[in-house]
């Protein structure tokens, strides 16, 4: 996946999910499914948070689709923690499904579902306390807890209201309207292009687009070398005060030194 595809997907990600994301690495991309033909693409991305991404799209109905992207989601928090470490460190899941089917029963065309803790009889929501919110950087356990995204985008009527509804439209009629503005979308639109031009064409727009971000490397790496040792100070002060914070929420001594990769002495004088 190269990185006018990341563009494109870091544009509709920020959009739908409200966050400016940034993609880091693809972890596993299917296209066009031997044995599943209903089924266009898969994708599975890790953004700048180390959360993971799921995105699928899919044609045709399946009764038991929910079952489908609760089984995937399940199956991807199982296979990323390393075998023997701790549950804070189950990986954060979001499911982004693209649907040319109408699932289920609801008037919207964009669905959002999360698990969210309510009190019974005081109905107050669940808040994680104060050791918890240190370590994770969250608030709610929806927060951890895997999300999902159900666009179906057959129910949507074609007027684009704001940004997100620019990118339906674009995920619906593969065309984008003159007007459009959505972040990702010139980008889209380029990639649609060049995905229209000649094989011959296009190879060559590939090597001297190659050609570009090489050189463009080899200027970022003249002054690369005198950044690297302001960011080492501030990565070690980083791990100095996510100690302190471990230290004083009681944490014991091995999880801070793993946590951090801090020596017992250094730990201990802090």
């Amino acid at each position: 996946m190269g990185a006018q595809a990341f563009e494109v997907l870091e544009g509709f990600l920020s959009k739908l999910l409200k966050d400016d994301i940034e993609i880091l690495e693809l972890l596993e991309s299917n296209k066009d499914h031997g044995r599943d033909k209903s089924n266009r693409m898969d994708m599975k991305v890790r953004n700048h948070k180390q959360e993971i991404i799921l995105i699928e799209l899919q044609y045709e109905l399946e009764f038991d689709y929910l079952q489908r992207i609760l089984f995937a989601t399940a199956k991807t928090i199982t296979e990323h923690p390393a075998q023997g470490e701790s549950y804070d460190q189950v990986v954060k899941v979001i499911s982004v499904n693209i649907l040319h089917f109408d699932l289920g029963q609801g008037k919207d065309y964009i669905y959002h579902g999360k698990t969210r803790f309510h009190g019974i009889h005081y109905h107050d929501e669940l808040q994680l306390n104060n050791r918890q919110q240190a370590l994770f950087g969250k608030q709610y356990p929806h927060e951890l807890y895997p999300e999902y995204y159900l666009l179906k985008v057959r129910q949507f009527d074609n007027v684009a209201r704001d940004p997100l509804d620019e990118w339906i439209y674009f995920l619906k009629n593969k065309e984008i309207k003159e007007g459009f503005h959505a972040k990702g979308l010139a980008r889209a639109k380029k990639v649609l292009d060049i995905m229209n031009l000649g094989e011959e064409e296009r190879r060559t727009y590939e090597w001297f687009s190659d050609e570009l971000h090489y050189r463009a490397s080899m200027y970022k790496s003249s002054f690369l070398d005198g950044h690297m040792e302001g960011e080492k100070k501030g990565m070690e002060k980083g791990k100095t005060e996510t100690a302190k914070i471990m230290k004083q929420g009681g944490e014991p001594m091995n999880k801070i030194m793993q946590y951090t990769q801090l020596t017992r002495e250094t730990v201990e004088d802090l």
